[in-house]
């Protein structure tokens, strides 16, 4: 058994076996980019399975994404947090956007070798997005205040319980919340995951009711 199948099936046992084969294809698979085209820090590939993948996933133990919603991923990078929620949800369709043509290419191609067919892909900035989703996702792309102007107008409006944005930050967000002005809600990973790595790491659930 792979450190990625070990580590996903001990924090999420109701992982189907498909699911974990995709977890650890997804682990080579970044591997092989990465030396193409540097989408996560080099010296952090060996922690890739905990620092990468496990913390996308953080936003599955404080939300579920009912079946037939959609999620936009904003400032996705190499497909972080996108593609791990994509596999661990595969009833919802997956928007997945950046400003950085190269790694769009790198988040298309490894979506297809995993036969993700709940995701897609762009080129573009969140604000430039017409669409409208569920759910907007992203992992520390900038400082909330920033960020929320970007997204605010990206939202279906379905009245669902927990529509908003799912945010993944780390470090002491007292003085950036209070910035934002938001109405915000706080779920410590550390609560989760028992790694030294999620120490300070957080998500952040600003709900539609900030509009």
């Amino acid at each position: 058994m792979t450190a990625i199948r070990i580590l996903l099936s001990g924090y999420f046992p109701e992982l189907t076996e498909d699911q974990l084969q995709k977890f650890e294809q997804m682990g080579e698979l970044y591997k092989e980019w990465n030396q193409k085209i540097n989408v996560i820090s080099r010296k952090d590939m060996d922690q890739l399975g905990v620092h990468h993948i496990l913390h996308s996933l953080g936003i599955a133990k404080v939300v579920t994404f009912p079946g037939n919603t959609s999620v936009m991923d904003v400032g996705t990078g190499g497909g972080l947090p996108g593609l791990p929620l994509a596999v661990m949800f595969p009833e919802v369709k997956f928007h997945l956007v950046d400003s950085i043509g190269k790694k769009i290419h790198v988040v298309n191609e490894i979506a297809r070798e995993l036969h993700l067919q709940n995701v897609t892909a762009s080129h573009t900035r969140a604000e430039q997005v017409r669409d409208k989703y569920d759910f907007i996702v992203s992992r520390a792309v900038t400082r909330l205040a920033n960020f929320w102007p970007w997204v605010m107008n990206s939202f279906k409006k379905t009245g669902l319980e927990t529509e908003g944005l799912y945010y993944l930050k780390g470090g002491d967000l007292e003085e950036e919340l209070a910035e934002s002005g938001l109405i915000t809600q706080t779920h410590e990973l550390k609560s989760y995951f028992n790694e030294e790595f999620f120490d300070t790491k957080k998500v952040v659930y600003v709900p539609l009711k900030n509009k």
